[in-house]
């Protein structure tokens, strides 16, 4: 005997029926556009009369301005370090400074250490470190504007270190 089986049905292509959704939801946003500029558009002909005409208006303006103009003085960081520092049998403090993309060295004289830097807006940080050869007491600072960060260091060969960092919303922590 010889019985046929019915065939099953064919599978469809999930590609295309993926293809034909998707170009059906792209052809319904089409009409959907072209419906809606239709119904909101239409020609002057139809309004309601009303025209509207431009108008312009000058207004006077004092000569001077109301705010003084001042002068903006470039911003600096000031670097400090100040104390009793005897230099030690490995000779005068170590002084490093800078942001972090410049390092220097500085040189203490009769207890203190100052310098400016100019400041970088693409600076992340600023700092001042200064250590010790075997004795002394000495503070450190690093001034951005109006903020300071200082520290301190006593005896030994200890380092004093303040750094100054850019906040993540602006301004220095």
């Amino acid at each position: 005997m010889n019985q046929q089986h019915p065939q099953p049905p064919k599978k469809r292509s999930v590609g295309k029926t993926i293809g034909i959704g998707c170009g059906g939801a792209f052809g319904l946003l089409v009409v959907l556009g072209i419906v809606g500029a239709l119904v909101s558009g239409g020609d002057d002909k139809e309004s309601s009369g009303t025209k509207v005409t431009p108008t312009t208006s000058r207004v006077e303006r004092p000569a001077t301005d109301a705010k003084p103009k001042t002068e903006h003085k470039p911003k600096t960081v000031v670097l400090k370090v100040w104390g009793t520092a005897p230099a030690g049998a490995l000779g005068p403090m170590n002084i490093t400074y800078g942001s972090d993309n410049d390092t220097r060295q500085g040189t203490f004289k009769n207890g203190e250490f100052t310098t400016t830097l100019p400041l970088h807006n693409d600076a992340l940080y600023y700092t001042i470190t200064a250590q010790l050869q075997g004795s002394g007491d000495i503070n450190c600072s690093v001034t951005i504007t109006d903020h300071t960060e200082k520290a301190h260091a006593s005896g030994g060969y200890n380092i004093c270190h303040a750094q100054a960092n850019k906040g993540i919303f602006g301004g220095w922590d």
